[in-house]
């Protein structure tokens, strides 16, 4: 898989533009504060719907417009394929092939990888920024995952209302409740799935290409305590258990207290907590891993290779880690593109970005 060409038009403060890519290395360089992030971001809405820079729409558009067009072709195994998303104030719309489509559908189809300074949160943040990345990463690969995860916010949402108003009692509850469980154990059984692949591949990437010697480890902390071996069945009956012993507080509280919104994900470096534990340079090692590990998962699960982004990798990393990093890709089939305030000096395409302007670099 891979990106050939963009279109962006009031996006940021780049001026609009049609950009066409390189299948391998695209090496985006400037001076800071010209439009650098703005463009990998572009790719990365492009592929997504969102930002990884921002929740509001509104900072993604031009001052005072009020329509975003984002616009791209790329390749698969099955064929080319052009995608678009026309955000019009707050509505977005999504297209494959000409076509409108919903968001469930458009999501898997070009698959991106990102790594930005920001991803340290991933360790050292809140437990809902790691669900929230997680369950991402996730539908990315499984389709089954993402409409799970939908159809149980929407009951989640019913379920605490009816909590709230004391009608824990009605048949209607009881029928919200069975559905709670069976779409919290389906999300259960991926995401256990999911961390136990990946916690193995985790393990293997940080050995190879930062140190031969350390444990990795990527834990699932269920809301259901331990889940590892348990079957689907028995997750069911563990979990009706847990509602009716926190129904009497949850009537008390008005809410919800237990459900896979309250999981959370540890990353465990040689048996310690890496939020506590472990160093700067581990932590951004860590999770440019847990990156590697993602598209090898993709790979095996879809047989296609995502695109990689990386933000500002020359004040990420040292020279050593920066180079090894750039030899692993350089070895792999992988779309990349890399922004930096310097010519990485690197086989690829290279962009120029100043002042929002774009151009194609020797």
């Amino acid at each position: 898989m891979y990106l050939s060409q963009i279109n962006f038009n009031n996006f940021r403060c780049l001026k609009d533009d049609k950009l066409l890519f390189n299948r391998n290395f695209n090496l985006i360089y400037g001076k800071n504060g010209q439009g650098k992030t703005s463009l990998i971001e572009a790719v990365y809405f492009l592929a997504t719907g969102k930002s990884f820079r921002t929740k509001k729409i509104k900072e993604m558009r031009k001052y005072n417009v009020h329509r975003t067009i984002v616009f791209g072709k790329f390749e698969t195994n099955d064929g080319n394929k052009i995608i678009a998303i026309d955000v019009n104030e707050e509505k977005k719309d999504y297209y494959i092939n000409k076509s409108k489509s919903k968001y469930i559908d458009y999501i898997g189809n070009l698959n991106v990888i990102s790594f930005i300074p920001e991803d340290i949160e991933l360790i050292v943040g809140n437990p809902n920024i790691r669900r929230g990345f997680f369950n991402y990463e996730i539908s990315q690969a499984r389709k089954d995952y993402l409409k799970s995860i939908v159809n149980f916010e929407k009951i989640l949402k019913v379920r605490n209302k009816l909590i709230k108003e004391n009608k824990t009692c009605c048949e209607i509850y009881e029928i919200y409740n069975k559905k709670f469980i069976e779409e919290g154990v389906n999300i259960i059984v991926h995401r256990r799935e999911f961390i136990q692949k990946i916690s193995v591949l985790l393990n293997f990437n940080y050995q190879k290409l930062f140190d031969k010697k350390a444990k990795l480890k990527l834990r699932y902390d269920c809301f259901l305590g331990d889940v590892e071996k348990k079957s689907k069945s028995e997750l069911v009956e563990k979990f009706e258990e847990q509602c009716l012993k926190k129904m009497g507080r949850e009537n008390f509280l008005g809410y919800s207290l237990l459900g896979p919104q309250k999981d959370d994900f540890v990353f465990e470096l040689n048996g310690k907590n890496a939020k506590s534990y472990s160093s700067q340079g581990e932590k951004k090692s860590i999770i440019f891993s847990l990156k590697i590990s993602e598209i090898d998962i993709l790979m095996a699960e879809k047989n296609e290779y995502p695109i990689f982004i990386m933000d500002d990798i020359s004040s990420y990393f040292d020279e050593i880690r920066k180079n090894s990093i750039l030899d692993y890709f350089k070895n792999k089939k992988i779309q990349c593109f890399i922004t930096s305030t310097q010519d990485l000096k690197i086989f690829g395409k290279k962009f120029i970005v100043d002042g929002g302007k774009t151009e194609v670099g020797e």
